[in-house]
């Protein structure tokens, strides 16, 4: 992978999946997302529906996230339970009535050129997921995370409907991987520190 397929910016890293130094990058900065968060509870908000091939990244992140049955990390949307257009709303009160202030990373499918597909965004600040294709939602998370699946611009819906499980299977799991390994590493990084602090007291 060339260079180019990095791009970063203060609070922003873009890296082609496939593209294994783009990779660390990302994982890097969800790394310090993650420490940044204190004790907050950790909660990853995956947006999408199965209808769509396109749209399906989310819950199948989702899912394979909740497979991997990480401690204190709590997990929403799902192939089982899908958080999409019609319940977004709903689900945000939901999280917001039983978790207490919760760090939110929230994922979502995207449409971007030609050149960034297979691309993933990680960004500070909220989601405003069903921009690419026009619709009206509220925006969500503290951090984003999203996949370019296919080229916007023109019939959004029909691209969505049209893109090819292999590519968005493909992203799914090195999305997971990367959430479970900067996950990983941001706890054993506070582990480590809070066991400095008590043999310093002590």
């Amino acid at each position: 992978m060339s260079i180019l397929s990095i791009f970063a910016e203060t609070e922003k890293v873009k890296a082609h999946i496939d593209d294994l130094e783009g990779r660390q990058r990302l994982k890097l900065r969800l790394v310090e997302f993650f420490q940044k968060a204190g004790r907050r509870p950790f909660l990853v908000l995956c947006i999408g529906t199965d209808r769509s091939t396109g749209d399906a990244l989310g819950p199948l992140i989702g899912t394979q996230l909740l497979r991997a049955g990480l401690p204190r990390l709590h997990v929403w949307g799902t192939l089982d339970e899908p958080v999409h257009a019609t319940n977004l709303t709903e689900k945000i009160a939901s999280i917001r009535s039983s978790l207490l202030n919760p760090y939110i990373v929230a994922i979502d499918a995207s449409l971007g050129r030609l050149d960034s597909v297979g691309c993933v965004t990680l960004a500070d600040g909220p989601l405003r997921p069903g921009a690419g294709v026009h619709k009206d939602l509220p925006a969500v998370g503290d951090v984003n995370i999203t996949g370019i699946v296919n080229v916007g611009g023109f019939m959004e819906y029909m691209v969505l409907q049209n893109t090819r499980l292999n590519l968005v299977w493909h992203m799914s799991e090195r999305i997971s991987e990367l959430i479970v390994n900067a996950y990983l590493q941001a706890e054993v990084s506070a582990a480590a520190v809070s066991a400095a602090a008590f043999v310093s007291d002590g």
